[in-house]
């Protein structure tokens, strides 16, 4: 008996510390990510063109290093040591930030250790998804807390960021980002369990599907990159273009932010349970139209009070996209789960790279105001292909 509580509370703390470290990385990425356009532009002091690119390599380099580490530890990696060196690297990329204003030190020396950081949110993700296997938990329920986690560092951390970065200085916040990195290092250290598994055998009869031959999904993969670039270029741009048209505003983005944040947690959820209801198609397109309404607002208003309020539409744009994306592309691609998960992320970082060349490039030649304009358009397009998804394809609930 005594044994079998001792199991049990090891394993509830072993749970507990991958919800703890999936939000104390939250917080060190929602530390670095608001802020670094405008770290960019006032410290660095590069043009519009040079922080576009620097998004894009950035995302590009993430998308290899990635890879390049979840088929080493898929093969014959321990998870554990993997997230350990990438909570080493990130110390590392906050440390670099925090001591150069070198452009060429940051779009290498800093992405390099940037890129090699990525790969630790996956690999908790991964990890929780063995051990709770292992254990005979709920997966699923597990899962959703987790990523729960994210959105709430979400809601922290960009406020935190601007006040750090306003008050005392990038050095100061980037020094702090680098702490939460080593807090997160000794919890991944001490309670994270060092999961050995067998390499990896790769089954000889499974078939190549054309995933593109596939309408659905096509249509499905252009409107996402198409709402996932709208949303980045947002967020690279709006700490600039606050700054110019309310410079005596210097938070407000790290609040914009975190209030989003704090909308998506709840319309997350709420989408979720909607779904059987609803259906995938119908509560996309009321986030896309969200989507168009926040940025018709952002275009004609000026106003801190508007802004703040058009957050709802933001928050439910991106909470929903957020929840129901991964989840129908697939309902799309049913049998196809990891397929499907691969194929959401790789909508998000090809958006990120795109939103990093469109907003460079508008930027340094056109006024604010364009960019949004712009993102109006994309997130218009989106709908559009969203309306002609064709309907999913009947699978069963799993529970």
């Amino acid at each position: 008996m005594e044994e079998n509580i001792a199991i049990k509370q090891k394993t509830y703390i072993i749970l507990g510390s991958f919800l703890v470290a999936a939000f104390i990385i939250g917080i060190a990425g929602a530390l670095q990510a608001p802020t670094l356009s405008r770290y960019l532009a006032e410290d660095v002091k590069v043009n519009p063109y040079q922080v576009g690119l620097f998004y894009s390599i950035n995302a590009i380099a993430g998308i290899v290093v990635s890879f390049l580490l979840a088929q080493y530890s898929d093969n014959k990696g321990i998870r554990r040591n993997i997230i350990l060196f990438c909570c080493l690297m990130g110390i590392g990329n906050c440390i670099t930030f925090a001591l150069s204003r070198q452009y060429l030190i940051l779009v290498t020396v800093g992405i390099f250790f940037s890129a090699l950081t990525s790969a630790a949110m996956p690999q908790i993700f991964a990890s929780a998804r063995e051990y709770t296997d292992q254990t005979g938990r709920n997966v699923v329920v597990f899962n959703g807390i987790l990523r729960a986690q994210l959105s709430l560092a979400w809601v922290i951390g960009p406020p935190l960021s601007f006040a750090l970065a306003v008050n005392y200085g990038f050095t100061v916040m980037y020094l702090s980002a680098a702490a939460m990195f080593f807090v997160a290092l000794l919890i991944v250290f001490l309670f994270f369990p060092a999961i050995r598994r067998p390499a990896t055998v790769k089954k000889q009869h499974e078939q190549k599907e054309k995933i593109f031959s596939n309408r659905n999904v096509l249509l499905l993969f252009i409107a996402s990159i198409s709402m996932g670039t709208a949303n980045m270029m947002y967020l690279i741009d709006m700490p600039l273009y606050i700054n110019s048209i309310l410079p005596g505003s210097p938070s407000l983005p790290g609040h914009l932010m975190g209030i989003a944040a704090a909308i998506e947690i709840p319309a997350m959820l709420i989408a979720s349970m909607l779904v059987p209801r609803f259906g995938n198609k119908n509560l996309i397109c009321f986030a896309v139209i969200c989507g168009i309404i926040f940025y018709i607002g952002i275009i004609y208003t000026q106003n801190e009070r508007m802004l703040i309020a058009l957050q709802l539409f933001n928050g439910l744009f991106i909470g929903i996209v957020a929840s129901i994306g991964l989840i129908y592309f697939q309902d799309l691609l049913p049998g196809r789960p990891g397929v499907a998960s691969t194929l959401f992320n790789n909508c998000m970082s090809c958006s990120v790279i795109l939103a990093g060349m469109l907003q460079g490039a508008i930027t340094a030649n056109f006024d604010h105001h364009v960019i949004y304009e712009i993102a109006l358009a994309m997130i218009s397009v989106s709908f559009v292909f969203c309306l002609l998804i064709g309907k999913s394809p009947r699978i069963k609930v799993r529970s």
